[in-house]
Formats: structure tokens, C-alpha cells, sequence
């Protein structure tokens, strides 16, 4: 097997960044949005501008998982203000993690996970949640067996399509 190297995406990376988001997005969710609504999706979330403006954001991280001097997928990670819902100074957000579907089974994903694990643990917050589409089962499948448990659901727009994401939660230590 293949080694992974987990990396922090740097601005040098913005390119590669903007790739790699659009192509996992698109993978994933592809077949149950319409055409039009993943292009305008993908278009606006995943812009150089708004990417460079998350990528500059002293309170989100983005890192990449290669293998082989190839991208295989990436993590975003949230805290304080900068969540995209509870806001709350002692959690951490994990806003995305995408992976090749060519690279589902690599590790890939576990690694990212991990990665976001310990940065949540070096930062000493209580807890790490994130919202994940409830039609993606293996996505749920595993941030269950990673120990999340569900804890609320929110609404995901996407364009003009209302879906629901569950709210997930993994606590980290009891307050």
C-alpha cells in the first residue's frame, strides 16, 4: 500500500484546492442533485475568490491527503466564528472532508479524520461536530464507527434545493 502524507494547504495551493473541491463534490453528489444546480454550486462555493478568502481565514485550516505526489482528498476545519452554525469557542468544525472515489479504501479519509482528531486535541476544545447530507450513508457510516453520535439535523441549500444534513457530534472531554 501506497503511503499518505497529510499536508496544509498553503495559497501556493489554491489551484489544486479549487480542483480537488470541485471533483470530490462533484462525485459525491452528483446523482442525486440536478445538472444545473451542481454547476452553479460548484461555481460559486468553490470560486478561487472564496476559496482564497476560507484559505486566508486565521480560523480554518484546509489539508490534503497525497499519495505519490497526487492529491487523494482534503479536510476543512472550522473554529470559533468562523463554524458555519454553532459558533462555539470549545468545538471544532470539520466542514469537509472529500475523497477520490477512486481512493475510497486508500485510508485516505481516516487520515484526514485523524488529522482533524488531533488538531482538536491540541487545541483543547470539548468536542468536534459537523453536518453531514442524511442521504450519504457511507459518509454517516463513518463518522459513526469514528465514534460520532447524531445530535441534532439542519438544512443544507443547495441553489434552491432544501436537504437535510444530520448534525454530528464527537465529545472530546465532559465539562
Amino acid at each position: 500500500m501506497e503511503s499518505i502524507i497529510i499536508k496544509r494547504v498553503s495559497p501556493n495551493d489554491i489551484n489544486e484546492l479549487q480542483k480537488i473541491s470541485k471533483q470530490t463534490f462533484k462525485e459525491t453528489f452528483s446523482a442525486g442533485n440536478t445538472e444545473e444546480n451542481m454547476i452553479k454550486y460548484l461555481d460559486e462555493v468553490f470560486s478561487l475568490d472564496k476559496l482564497t478568502s476560507e484559505l486566508n481565514n486565521i480560523n480554518s485550516e484546509f489539508y490534503f491527503a497525497i499519495s505519490d505526489n497526487n492529491i487523494l482528498g482534503y479536510l476543512k476545519l472550522n473554529l470559533g466564528q468562523s463554524q458555519t452554525e454553532l459558533k462555539d469557542n470549545k468545538a471544532l468544525e470539520i466542514e469537509r472532508i472529500y475523497v477520490l472515489k477512486d481512493s475510497h479504501g486508500k485510508s485516505a479519509g481516516q487520515l484526514l479524520y485523524e488529522k482533524a482528531l488531533k488538531t482538536a486535541k491540541q487545541l483543547k476544545v470539548n468536542y468536534i461536530w459537523l453536518g453531514v447530507w442524511e442521504e450519504n450513508p457511507r459518509a454517516i457510516s463513518f463518522y459513526k464507527k469514528n465514534g460520532f453520535v447524531e445530535f441534532d439535523k439542519h438544512i443544507f441549500v443547495l441553489v434552491n434545493d432544501e436537504q437535510t444534513d444530520i448534525m454530528m457530534k464527537l465529545q472530546l472531554e465532559d465539562k
